[in-house]
């Protein structure tokens, strides 16, 4: 399943009570664009303020709506007992693979890391992908805790910041290919490498990542996947040119501290869910945000 687009859905709320009904038709769309996998709770799906009986409840509909497709879910918690008692909510549901961050209050070290992702794996019995998000859980993985991490049972793919990436004046992704084929000398082949941060997808992907773990994906699947296809063509110019096109998008990720609250916005101006669709005190996009978000997904026919 570690291919491709792996689409991250918002969990919608409305009035501090999670909003299924949104959830179902954000489902459907995805399902309906044929993505790869749906990450029904990602960072995006917000799985840190869900509570177990939630979390339980949102992978049974992402699991009874997914017609085939696989789904991940983020099962992260701050005390190991609680990530493992989300896990068997998780499996109980039927999940097809485990989205497992380092979540954390005290900062964590790499031997306290490890002890959780070989705890999970002795617990699981489908894959657990390696979420590396250190602008919110302020833990940076190193090599060495990568290649500890990927002998265990049951890893089957890593979520890796996607900066390396980037392309500027002084940097052509020359950089990112040295990161993939460190990474590649380090994990097992059977180990799959996701790119994420959505403004740096269309690199990862033309660089030779396996798949990409977009928010973008979770509420216009169709335009990340054509621009992933255009990444994996014999040209990848035009994948760049038209993740280009999408930099007012990822300027609004940026002001709003990521993608969470625009594509928050977004599900709302398609008709998915209510304005104000984020639990307290999570709050939405500024007017302003709204209007010109509104403007670019009609002027970019993001789909």
């Amino acid at each position: 399943m570690f291919t491709g687009l792996s689409a991250f859905p918002i969990t919608p709320f409305s009035n501090e009570e999670i909003d299924y009904s949104a959830l179902e038709r954000l489902m459907t769309n995805l399902v309906s664009a044929k993505v790869d996998s749906i990450c029904a709770m990602g960072s995006t799906g917000l799985y840190p303020y869900l509570s177990r009986e939630e979390l339980g409840r949102v992978a049974n509909l992402a699991v009874d709506n997914a017609n085939g497709v696989p789904i991940m879910v983020g099962v992260g918690a701050l005390r190991t007992k609680d990530v493992l008692k989300n896990v068997e909510a998780a499996q109980q549901a039927g999940v097809n693979a485990l989205l497992l961050a380092p979540v954390s209050y005290q900062p964590l070290n790499e031997e306290e890391v490890f002890t959780l992702y070989e705890a999970v794996s002795r617990e699981t019995s489908v894959p657990i992908c390696v979420y590396e998000n250190p602008r919110v859980t302020n833990f940076t993985f190193s090599d060495a805790l990568y290649k500890r991490i990927a002998q265990l049972p049951h890893i089957g793919a890593i979520k890796i910041p996607g900066m390396p990436f980037a392309t500027t004046e002084n940097n052509t992704n020359q950089e990112g290919t040295a990161r993939l084929a460190t990474l590649r000398a380090i994990v097992p082949k059977h180990v799959a490498i996701g790119v994420s941060g959505d403004s740096f997808g269309s690199a990862g992907m033309a660089q030779g990542c396996d798949l990409w773990l977009s928010v973008l994906g979770g509420i216009f699947p169709k335009t990340v996947k054509q621009i992933i296809a255009l990444a994996q063509s014999e040209d990848a110019s035009e994948a760049a040119a038209m993740s280009a096109s999408l930099d007012r998008i990822w300027a609004l990720f940026s002001k709003n501290g990521g993608g969470l609250r625009v594509v928050a916005a977004a599900a709302a101006i398609l008709g998915y869910c209510e304005r104000e669709n984020l639990p307290a005190p999570l709050m939405p996009i500024s007017k302003a945000d709204f209007i010109e978000l509104e403007g670019l997904i009609e002027s970019l026919s993001l789909a």
